[in-house]
């Protein structure tokens, strides 16, 4: 689905030739066990450099990434890198709290993506793609760079949209889900079944 998408085959995607830069956003996790999964299949060769976001102080996140990166890369292409970002929100911070906490990882994250300018940013679902999203579309909006923003809801939700989602799906460029009632309810959303 996502080389799909960033190949051209979408209706709405420009076509590439040339190797996707890549940001993909890490949650903690099951959001990282999802991203794991959903990237597995797609060609290292084409995706390529990767930049994998995760929390500063989300530690096993770290070690599954390193892992899935030694395992599938082998010795042909291991051109990816890790950006620490502090975490927007954390387990049971208020969301008053939390706007204060988002605006810092903005500024902290903003001269990191300025300097990358991914084609792609891969995310689904932890607070810790806001502040990038946020960056990516202002960027978008001032005609710097054209990151294109795939956002997958969580395959968890069922019946109703996380509150990432509920943000991004303002401007996210391609909004994912895994379960058909979700498409019913948001039309603009594409169907790609249960990743898991």
């Amino acid at each position: 689905m996502i080389h799909k998408i960033t190949t051209g085959s979408n209706l709405y995607a420009p076509k590439r030739s040339a190797p996707c830069k890549t940001a993909i956003c890490i949650g903690s996790g099951g959001h990282t066990t999802e991203m794991l999964k959903l990237i597995e299949n797609i060609s290292f060769q084409h995706y390529n450099p990767r930049y994998y976001f995760i929390s500063s102080s989300d530690k096993t996140s770290l070690r599954k990434v390193t892992d899935f990166e030694s395992d599938k890369s082998f010795a042909i292409n291991k051109d990816y890198f890790i950006c620490y970002i502090p975490r927007s929100r954390a387990v049971n911070q208020s969301y008053i709290s939390s706007v204060f906490t988002t605006l810092i990882s903005v500024f902290y994250s903003f001269p990191h993506f300025l300097k990358i300018r991914p084609d792609m940013l891969l995310c689904n679902g932890p607070g810790t793609c806001i502040p990038l999203c946020i960056i990516s579309f202002v960027l978008k909006c001032c005609f710097i760079c054209n990151t294109r923003i795939i956002f997958i809801e969580s395959f968890c939700r069922t019946k109703s949209f996380s509150l990432t989602g509920k943000i991004l799906i303002y401007i996210a460029d391609n909004f994912l889900v895994q379960w058909p009632y979700l498409k019913i309810k948001l039309k603009r959303s594409e169907y790609i079944g249960q990743l898991l």
